[in-house]
């Protein structure tokens, strides 16, 4: 057994400042008990891109906020997964990066988000992630004390290929730290994430990005921790703080026997439709 805390945020344009709420959260979170605490996506800065983003942010050796973070993971002796930070990748380019880092202190795995948000949603919003960020190309699973864990971020969440891959390759909890629009939040947050639990039987932790920020975008919040039988342990509502809950590895193991679908995935093969995209002819 041990405790699992997502981290509630409403992140602006100073990375300081972020941080510094970051690290509050945090150390309650620790002094709760939390064994593993997670932050949401972009946890240090709330920047939708060009030189407003671009001037703040560094290559990942250089990353002031991530090497605030390990020395807070080394000092509370807690796991920490800082959702994402924004690391620069090329002169014009980011990654979208989840950093896993040990309790003391070094990083032990990192995945940077592989699906883009490029929408375009009712009521003139509109997203171009591919236009600052490059997407990652493989999926991370990590080795935890009590088991392993898949790495993912926000938009992800709606692939479900990538939990299954995540969960076949023995992930027991996959993080989905986020940035869910309002809108977007709204009609399907806490359905994909009880869903991608179910379908997988793991534990997900979902730390949340919540309110209105200073770039002038809305966030839905509502940080959820859910276990593999699809059950909401924990729900953080809109407001900034965090919430915990009880985590039984027991659990992953008596959902899949319960429900032994990962066992009976089957290869298959279309036939009879026209025009079948070719990277729907086989899959597991």
């Amino acid at each position: 057994m041990f405790k699992s805390a997502c981290i509630q945020l409403c992140a602006g344009r100073s990375v300081d400042r972020n941080v510094e709420a970051a690290e509050r959260l945090i150390r309650d979170a620790a002094a709760a008990g939390a064994d593993l605490i997670v932050t949401p996506e972009m946890t240090s800065l709330m920047e939708l891109g060009g030189d407003p983003l671009f001037k703040q942010i560094a290559d990942q050796k250089d990353d002031q906020a991530l090497a605030r973070f390990t020395a807070l993971a080394r000092e509370l002796q807690r796991w920490l997964l800082i959702g994402s930070l924004a690391i620069r990748v090329a002169p014009d380019k980011a990654a979208n990066r989840s950093f896993l880092i040990a309790p003391d202190g070094t990083v032990v795995a990192t995945y940077d988000k592989m699906h883009m948000f490029d929408v375009s949603l009712a009521g003139g919003e509109s997203y171009r992630e591919s236009r600052t960020y490059r997407p990652g190309e493989r999926a991370v699973v990590a080795t935890l004390p009590w088991g392993m864990i898949g790495l993912t971020v926000c938009y992800d969440l709606r692939f479900p290929a990538l939990y299954r891959v995540l969960s076949k390759a023995g992930a027991a909890y996959i993080a989905v730290p986020s940035a869910f629009t309002q809108q977007t939040g709204t009609a399907h947050w806490h359905t994909l994430l009880r869903a991608r639990a179910i379908e997988n039987g793991v534990y997900v932790f979902a730390p949340a990005q919540t309110g209105e920020h200073e770039n002038g975008r809305k966030t839905f919040g509502h940080s959820l921790i859910v276990s593999p039988w699809g059950d909401v342990l924990a729900d953080g509502e809109t407001g900034t703080g965090y919430v915990m809950a009880e985590i039984d590895p027991e659990q992953v193991s008596e959902a899949r026997r319960r429900i032994p679908a990962l066992d009976h995935d089957r290869h298959f093969e279309i036939s009879g439709t026209a025009n079948v995209p070719t990277g729907l002819r086989e899959a597991s």
